[in-house]
């Protein structure tokens, strides 16, 4: 087995052991500091698996469900956030979970699923570019008593999602067989890349997690409905679109990217504790996105 076997087939226990050592460890919190070359690494990485050929073959009605069902789940976020009543800063990390991109590896999952695969890639890449301007909006309105920032978040966006994204497919497809020649390693460094933010974002919420576990139940709950109610928004949506479209609305709404949203968080300079959402949702999203994918993938 090749080591981007065992990044790639083990991700969820990796994930796993990286909470598990950032919470023993709290010094390697010192990772947060390159958060934002990290994500610029993570978003590139993955990125250059993308073709342009996929993008033309989408419908545009498709694309708008999915975009649709997108625009809901900050809103959805904050209502969680407040109906379990948690702190401003925790409201901050579930908007800002709920309003960024589309989890990273969501294509991977649509295909093994049984679904429209370029879909699901052409929603990643429309929707990172279109959150320079929507995500800074929707957390500065509601971010629930919390002065957000909103110029470092669209710096962050630009230097870490926008730009690297567009380089990475600019590549492709301006030399497609170069790049492609190393396809079998760039989602295994990508996962590398979400190993080390969770490590370094669990560090630094440490203290939290240990002194209030009541607050990690809380995160908890809201986590795994916010996940359930994206798949959910997803599915409805997608309701009248063929099988494959609605399949790829599915993981496209209810997956979170959580690696960017911890690793914006921090670059951006929001409070530690609003990255705490971000760590909790990544576990809980690992473990359904696998089981939601096996069930289509069997005709479910």
């Amino acid at each position: 087995m090749r080591v981007t076997d065992v990044v790639e087939d083990y991700l969820l226990l990796w994930v796993l052991l990286a909470a598990a050592v950032g919470l023993a460890v709290p010094s390697v919190a010192v990772v947060t500091r390159w958060s934002t070359p990290i994500l610029a690494v993570m978003i590139g990485s993955v990125s250059l698996t993308l073709s342009v050929a996929e993008f033309r073959a989408v419908d545009a009605r498709s694309l708008g469900v999915v975009l649709a069902g997108h625009a809901t789940m900050p809103f959805l976020a904050a209502g969680l956030a407040r109906g379990l009543g948690l702190s401003p800063e925790l409201t901050v990390g579930f908007v800002v979970l709920g309003a960024v991109t589309p989890e990273l590896v969501t294509p991977v999952m649509t295909e093994l699923a049984g679904g429209e695969t370029a879909l699901s890639t052409t929603a990643l890449v429309a929707i990172g570019v279109g959150s320079v301007a929507f995500v800074p909006v929707v957390v500065a309105a509601l971010a629930g008593g919390i002065d957000v920032p909103t110029r470092p978040i669209v710096e962050q966006l630009l230097v870490a999602v926008v730009v690297p994204m567009g380089v990475a497919v600019g590549a492709r497809a301006w030399k497609p067989d170069r790049v492609g020649a190393y396809d079998d390693y760039y989602a295994a460094i990508s996962a590398l890349m979400v190993i080390l933010v969770l490590a370094g974002v669990t560090a630094a919420n440490a203290a939290l997690v240990r002194s209030n576990l009541s607050v990690l139940a809380a995160v908890a709950t809201g986590a795994a409905a916010l996940n359930g109610l994206g798949y959910g928004v997803g599915f409805v949506l997608g309701g009248w679109e063929p099988r494959p479209a609605r399949i790829a609305s599915t993981l496209s709404v209810g997956m979170r990217d959580f690696a960017v949203a911890a690793a914006l968080v921090v670059a951006a300079g929001l409070p530690t504790a609003a990255a705490l959402p971000a760590v909790v949702f990544g576990v809980v999203e690992m473990v359904t996105s696998t089981g939601l994918a096996t069930w289509f993938g069997r005709g479910g």
